[in-house]
């Protein structure tokens, strides 16, 4: 996993539709979350995705982007956003090289690592977590995120 103040490496990746999505791009007004997860349709990856998704319009609201990597192809991608009504792009990383540069391989340089990160507008990594299982852990963290982005309410 990469460390905070490390510089987060860029990328170019097609979305669902076929778009190609940079780090650049998704920091450009702001912070971005980045979570990388095995694959589409399985149940802790769903949940994770449904979590994700029930959050976004915070995150929209506190003006931070959140994208899904994995290594599936956006044709896999759309469908299973489609069938989650996912808001938010799913990057295809069918080489894994952008999995391998944010050190989310799984054990044995096999799979892939579920791990979420908050990048900065500068584009260093300003926090992380690894939790493979335990999808709370990554609601907690972007809760946390949200938490240091959102004003305090009056």
């Amino acid at each position: 996993m990469l460390s905070p103040g490390s510089p987060a490496p860029d990328f170019a990746l097609p979305d669902d539709t076929g778009t190609d999505r940079t780090l650049a791009d998704l920091t450009r007004d702001g912070p971005a979350v980045l979570y990388f997860y095995p694959a589409d349709f399985t149940p802790v990856c769903t949940r994770e995705a449904c979590a994700f998704r029930d959050v976004h319009p915070r995150l929209v609201g506190a003006g931070i982007a959140l994208v899904g990597i994995s290594p599936q192809g956006p044709a896999t991608h759309a469908k299973f956003r489609e069938r989650f009504a996912l808001p938010f792009p799913l990057l295809a990383d069918r080489d894994r090289a952008v999995i391998r540069a944010y050190d989310a391989t799984g054990p044995f340089g096999l799979g892939v690592a579920r791990i979420t990160y908050l990048v900065g507008a500068d584009r260093t990594i300003k926090d992380a977590v690894r939790a493979d299982f335990r999808v709370a852990r990554h609601a907690r963290f972007v809760e946390h995120a949200l938490a240091e982005a959102e004003p305090a309410s009056s």
